[in-house]
């Protein structure tokens, strides 16, 4: 199960490259339900996701390279491509900051996920975050792959 909460991000009052981070390509099979691909660096994953906004089933299965890039012909709109950084958050949480490069470069959305459903609901963002989008559907990356610019 995963559960998560999204926020816009206007501007960041540190310093990203001080933080780890990952280079991600990932790209649709399927919106409904989300069957997604995913290149993280040098790994390779299939993902199903279940309906859902906060919280959602989400299954990944590991892939290698020749069968990331098979199934990246056959994927429908838009590849997104974006730099995830990873920023601890108290002492068991952390914060996965996208910034979006490409068709959605200026996009910055702020990812948090959580252990059970109360903790997420309780949560109360850091000042800098900006609006909640969690049960919004319109900053999902599905919901990007399909985007017309």
């Amino acid at each position: 199960m995963e559960i998560e909460r999204k926020y816009l991000i206007d501007k960041l009052p540190f310093n990203l490259t001080d933080y780890p981070c990952h280079e991600i390509e990932q790209a649709y099979l399927n919106t409904e339900p989300v069957v997604r691909i995913r290149r993280q660096d040098d790994s390779y994953y299939l993902t199903y996701k279940s309906k859902g906004l906060m919280a959602r089933e989400e299954y990944n299965l590991p892939l290698d390279a020749a069968s990331y890039e098979h199934l990246l012909e056959k994927a429908d709109g838009n590849i997104l491509t974006k730099t995830r950084y990873e920023i601890p958050l108290g002492d068991h949480l952390t914060i996965e900051i996208d910034v979006f490069h490409g068709k959605f470069s200026g996009l910055i959305l702020a990812e948090v996920e959580f252990p059970n459903l109360e903790e997420a609901e309780s949560f109360q963002p850091p000042e800098y975050f900006g609006k909640d989008v969690t049960f919004s559907t319109e900053y999902h990356n599905s919901t990007l792959s399909r985007k017309v610019l």
